[in-house]
């Protein structure tokens, strides 16, 4: 064996150890990368990922976003060869609609057994775990509002006045989740049949079904229509920014949802998903879904988004989770019927 000259073999040595030292020192280079797939607001991504990555040094968040309805039929279709590591910020109705398909591994949370029991899977090992409730809500444009003379709407029924005809945006609930809360919201408070009657009528003024929850508000914050249709953190969120908005929460009851963590059966790095998984349900990430949201998975968590209406808990309505869950795909087929693809109206 040919020797190496002991000062060659000396820096040959310090070579490979500065070499081995640069790549420890290289962001990401002993990391696992975790693709999450998630339908939580844009500006909930970056501070979430700074927490995880901050308490868990070893995992590099790779979001993949969207609204609930692509983000939903993106896992279904991906089903027999998953590509996502953790679902992270997804409605509880498409939870429930891939835990009947069985796509969901059975994981019980470290702490999750502390969580809001009607916030939290029933099963043991448990297949998701809440986060945090988000709420239908209207955002109501004062200044357009005063200068047509429209009335501010009190209650649900009042959308159907022809004072405004082409006033009103909505979430589309095929690809919304806000939108699907929403009409979930009419169907267990009015009751299905009364709440298909209501949504026909309703029709007439709605001018845009948008592809996501946040856009009617967001609508109705820069003035292009009068009212939006859409969720409790959005319209807090822009009125706190300073949106000409009034936030209204309809007396007569209000539709929410639950958004929630779980892992996909067959995820490509179940031990990094689980301890993710571990983290998404603790108390840092509690307080983060707290500087968007006060309606908390965790008890003992203090939400800090400042300016939330009261009203929102007060006026929930009943709902059945999993009845509605399973009646997911029916509903949408038969509001698709109903009203997809006509074209937008204006006043």
């Amino acid at each position: 064996m040919r020797r190496l000259p002991l000062a060659a073999a000396a820096l040959l040595m310090l070579t490979t150890l500065a070499g081995a030292q640069t790549a420890a020192q290289t962001p990401g280079a002993s990391r696992t990368k975790l693709v999450v797939y998630t339908a939580l607001e844009n500006e909930q991504l970056a501070p979430l990922k700074a927490a995880a990555e901050a308490a868990l040094k070893d995992i590099d968040i790779a979001w993949v976003r969207d609204s609930t309805g692509i983000i939903t039929a993106r896992l279904i279709a991906e089903r027999q060869n998953p590509r996502a590591d953790l679902i992270w910020g997804l409605s509880v109705f498409s939870m429930l609609q891939m835990e009947k398909l069985g796509m969901l591994e059975g994981y019980t949370p470290v702490g999750a057994a502390a969580l809001r029991p009607n916030m939290r899977s029933e099963r043991r090992p448990m297949t998701w775990a809440g986060m945090d409730a988000f709420v239908a809500a209207i955002c109501f444009n004062t200044i357009l509002a005063s200068r047509l003379g429209l009335p501010r709407p009190e209650t649900w029924a009042d959308l159907l006045k022809p004072a405004y005809r082409g006033l009103i945006a909505m979430p589309n609930p095929a690809s919304s989740g806000t939108g699907f809360l929403t009409i979930a919201g009419w169907m267990s408070g009015m009751g299905p049949q009364a709440a298909w009657d209501y949504m026909d009528r309703l029709d007439a003024n709605i001018a845009v079904y948008s592809h996501s929850g946040s856009a009617p508000c967001n609508n109705a914050a820069r003035g292009e229509y009068a009212i939006g249709l859409s969720f409790d953190m959005r319209a807090v969120t822009l009125r706190n920014q300073g949106g000409p908005l009034d936030i209204v929460v309809p007396s007569d009851g209000v539709g929410y949802d639950l958004e929630a963590v779980a892992i996909p059966r067959g995820a490509p790095h179940p031990s990094a998903a689980r301890r993710l998984a571990d983290f998404a349900v603790g108390p840092v990430a509690m307080a983060e879904y707290g500087r968007f949201y006060a309606l908390l998975a965790l008890p003992g968590i203090a939400p800090s988004v400042p300016n939330y209406p009261p009203e929102f808990s007060q006026r929930l309505v009943a709902l059945d989770y999993r009845a509605i869950a399973n009646d997911r795909d029916a509903i949408i087929r038969e509001w698709m019927r109903r009203f997809d693809g006509r074209p937008a109206r204006g006043r």
